[in-house]
């Protein structure tokens, strides 16, 4: 403002542009107020979601030690109404293992691809992996075993994916290559049994 006009001037350029730019102002205000609220909301909406699907989880999979087909079709619906989840992971893991308690194995095979395919998380991943290539070995599908076998690419699940790779072509009758796979897992970490299997295949 000019240094020249009075102090009653400059309340009266004051006023006249609150009231030209005061509803701006104001609305500006209320939006960015909105916005932080709006964003806030949002974010205790997520975490209660999380909560519930938490709760949702812990039930259902709770109920699977009952092995009935009720508990089971109960999973199910809960994979397919949180599958953006990975708690929906968590019980497809859940749920092919009772799948395989009850000799269904190809259900089984089928609750682990989905696993696979739709999981985050890299400590999940090796678990439905290895999990899937066990099935696969107990299905006579020893190819299938080791080409799944050979998609674990974690450091440290290795030595564990050697030692079942000497176990799938054990089954498979290739004995030597077994022996040369459980050498391997031995000299990448060894497991207690470890020992005991090359033992047998000396004999």
């Amino acid at each position: 403002m000019d240094g020249n006009i009075t102090e009653e001037q400059q309340v009266e350029q004051i006023k006249a542009w609150w009231k030209e730019n005061g509803k701006a102002v104001v609305l500006g205000t209320v939006i960015g107020l909105g916005g932080l609220f709006g964003w806030r909301y949002y974010q205790s909406e997520v975490q209660s979601a999380k909560e519930q699907a938490s709760d949702a989880y812990t039930q259902v999979v709770n109920r699977l030690a009952t092995g009935s087909e009720s508990a089971m079709a109960d999973v199910q619906a809960f994979i397919a109404a949180h599958e953006s989840s990975q708690y929906s992971v968590l019980a497809a893991l859940q749920l092919a293992k009772a799948q395989v308690d009850n000799g269904d194995l190809d259900a089984a095979a089928a609750q682990l691809s989905w696993a696979i395919a739709n999981t985050k998380d890299v400590a999940i991943l090796p678990i439905a992996q290895t999990r899937l290539a066990r099935i696969y070995a107990e299905q006579d599908a020893f190819d299938q075993a080791l080409s799944e076998l050979d998609k674990v690419t974690a450091d440290s699940w290795q030595a564990k994916v050697a030692e079942l790779r000497g176990d799938v072509l054990l089954q498979k009758g290739e004995i030597e290559a077994a022996r040369e796979a459980y050498i391997s897992a031995q000299q990448l970490g060894s497991s207690p049994a470890l020992q005991i299997k090359l033992d047998d295949l000396a004999q």
